[in-house]
């Protein structure tokens, strides 16, 4: 159980640190959740329906890494057809902001997001054998593909997603969901339940960010 009582730790930590460090500068930043993006005045019908789109394509993103997680876990036969799902969301992804960055920037981060998921299969698969070495690399490689992301997202859009709060986002993602893998390993499925939760309300305000960004940058295509 060594390696499983290392990620853990290693889970802990990182919360502990992490939470204070990052999670400050984008509360600001990430509109609230609480409530399904609704039609106000001067909002017209299409920025309505883009919200709402993204929020659907980052919900299947957190649903099927659950279901993954679960299954994964479990031993269960599904796994690795629920993998190809969350593989084909992330094609899904990338094709959505193809309107306004181009076909090739979408291919980017269908790519980037693709080693995001690989990444958090790899993590998953040194817990469970209890290979700490492997947990190790697989761990950094993770997080730095985090940072690769929001670098890419920064760039397309400065403005609205500065590099700070866009690394504070995906940081705190990859936080969330090694806490909910961490107790479905441990078994705590309450906890475990819990966790899902919380990677819940911060992906949809991830999700609000991401459109509001692209609404604010390309006013022309939400009249």
């Amino acid at each position: 159980m060594t390696g499983l009582k290392f990620f853990v730790g290693t889970v802990i930590a990182l919360v502990a640190g992490l939470v204070i460090g990052y999670y400050l500068p984008i509360k600001g930043t990430v509109p609230a959740v609480n409530q399904a993006p609704q039609i106000i005045s001067g909002v017209s019908e299409s920025q309505v329906s883009f919200k709402s789109a993204m929020r659907k394509l980052w919900e299947d993103h957190i649903t099927w890494t659950r279901l993954y997680i679960v299954e994964k876990a479990g031993g269960l036969k599904g796994a690795d057809a629920t993998a190809a799902r969350l593989l084909k969301n992330q094609e899904d992804i990338g094709n959505a902001v193809k309107a306004y960055y181009g076909a090739s920037a979408g291919d980017q981060l269908t790519a980037l997001l693709k080693v995001h998921i690989t990444g958090a299969v790899d993590v998953l698969n040194a817990a469970i054998a209890n290979d700490k070495k492997k947990l190790d690399a697989a761990s950094a490689a993770w997080y730095k593909n985090a940072d690769d992301i929001a670098v890419f997202l920064s760039t397309a859009n400065p403005e609205s997603w500065p590099l700070a709060s866009m690394k504070a986002g995906m940081s705190m993602h990859l936080d969330l969901t090694l806490a909910e893998a961490v107790d479905e390993l441990k078994k705590d499925y309450n906890a475990s339940v819990a966790d899902y939760d919380k990677v819940h309300e911060h992906i949809l305000g991830l999700a609000d960010l991401l459109s509001t960004g692209i609404i604010k940058q390309y006013p022309d295509k939400f009249k």
